[in-house]
C-alpha cells in the first residue's frame, strides 16, 4: 500500500504578507481522495520524533535556538519568515513524516511525504523557508538503525540542494545528486557529489535526456540500497521562482522515469514533494498529484 505522510499542521498559514503557497498542502490530499488515487488508509499522521535523530544532522546550538525561538535576527531573516512555536513544530513533524515514510518505503518499495524537501537547511542554520533538512535526517536515521548503508539523494527541485550538499560533504555513504537551474537560487552554490546546472528555459527534451543518461549510471556506480527523491515541481515553465522550461507532461515523465528506475533496480525510494510556485494553484496541485498517481500505478 502506498503510504503518505500528512499532518494538519502542514496547512499552517504563514504570517500575513508571505505568499508561500501553503494551500497545496490542503488541496493535494483532497484531490487524491476525490479522484480515487488514494483513500484515507493511504495517509498516516507523523508525530514528534526523538530529538536525537534531528541532532544527528543539526548542531545542538542551532536546534536549541529554533526550539526556544532565540535565533539571532540575521539568522532568522535567512529563513524567510518570522519564527514561531508552531512553525518550528511543523518542521519537526515534517522530519518525522520523512523518517516514518522511509520505513514504509523499505516495506512497500515507495512512500511519500506531502511536505518536506527542505534541502536548504544546513547543519547549523536554515534558509529559504527550510529549517530542518528532512531527507538528511531520514538518511542518517536509516543508517543508525542499520536499515540502509549506501544512500543516493536524487534532488530534482529547480533549486540546488545546497544544505544537503553541505551536510554530506565528505561522507561517502550518502551520494548527493542535484540537477537544477544554473541561475536559480542559491546564487552561491555548494558542491554536491554530482551537480548538473541547467541553462534557463531548458525544455523537456534536454532535461529528460540528461536525466535518462545520468541516473542509471549513478545507480550502477554507487549501488545504493536506498534512494531519496526530492521531486519539486518548480521545474515547470510557469513557476514564479524557477527558470526552467518543462511542461507538466515533461515533469510527469521525469517522475515516471525516476520511479520506474527505482522499481526496476529494486531500490526503495522515499519522495519528499519540494517546491512548486506557479501562479495557478491548480497547476501546482496537478503537477504534484502526478507523482502520487505514478507511484500507485508503478508500485501497486
Amino acid at each position: 500500500m502506498l503510504k503518505i505522510a500528512f499532518h494538519p499542521i502542514y496547512k499552517h498559514p504563514l504570517p500575513k504578507g508571505h505568499r508561500f503557497p501553503m494551500l497545496k498542502y490542503e488541496l493535494l490530499p483532497e484531490q487524491l481522495i476525490y479522484e480515487g488515487t488514494c483513500t484515507q488508509d493511504n495517509f498516516f499522521e507523523p508525530k514528534t520524533p526523538n530529538d536525537k535523530y534531528i541532532l544527528n544532522v543539526h548542531t545542538e546550538a542551532y536546534y536549541n535556538d529554533l526550539k526556544h525561538l532565540t535565533l539571532e535576527k540575521r539568522a532568522a531573516r535567512k529563513i524567510g519568515f518570522p519564527l514561531s512555536d508552531i512553525l518550528v513544530n511543523r518542521e519537526v513533524i515534517i522530519a518525522d513524516g520523512t523518517i516514518k515514510a522511509s520505513e514504509f518505503a523499505l516495506n512497500y518499495g515507495v512512500a511519500m511525504n506531502i511536505a518536506g524537501g527542505t534541502h536548504h537547511a544546513y547543519t547549523d542554520h536554515g534558509e529559504a523557508f527550510c529549517l530542518l533538512n528532512d531527507q538528511a535526517i531520514g538518511a542518517l536515521y536509516l543508517q543508525e538503525k542499520g536499515l540502509a548503508k549506501n544512500i543516493l539523494i536524487v534532488d530534482l527541485d529547480v533549486h540546488q540542494g545546497n544544505g544537503t550538499a553541505e551536510i554530506f560533504s565528505g561522507d561517502p555513504s550518502v551520494f548527493t545528486f542535484s540537477m537544477h537551474g544554473k541561475s536559480n537560487y542559491p546564487f552561491k552554490k555548494e558542491v554536491s557529489d554530482l551537480d548538473i546546472a541547467l541553462e534557463n528555459d531548458a525544455n523537456d527534451e534536454m532535461y529528460l535526456g540528461l536525466l535518462h543518461e545520468t541516473l542509471p549510471k549513478l545507480i550502477a556506480s554507487q549501488r545504493p540500497d536506498f534512494i531519496y527523491y526530492l521531486c519539486g515541481v518548480d521545474v515547470i515553465a510557469s513557476d514564479k521562482l524557477g527558470k526552467l522550461g518543462l511542461s507538466i507532461e515533461g515533469c510527469k515523465q521525469r517522475d515516471r522515469f525516476v520511479l520506474e528506475t527505482c522499481k526496476a533496480a529494486q531500490i526503495p525510494v522515499m519522495c519528499s514533494m519540494g517546491g512548486g510556485y506557479s501562479p495557478d494553484i491548480k497547476t501546482i496541485v496537478e503537477a504534484h498529484a502526478n507523482t502520487f498517481r505514478l507511484a500507485q500505478h508503478i508500485f501497486f
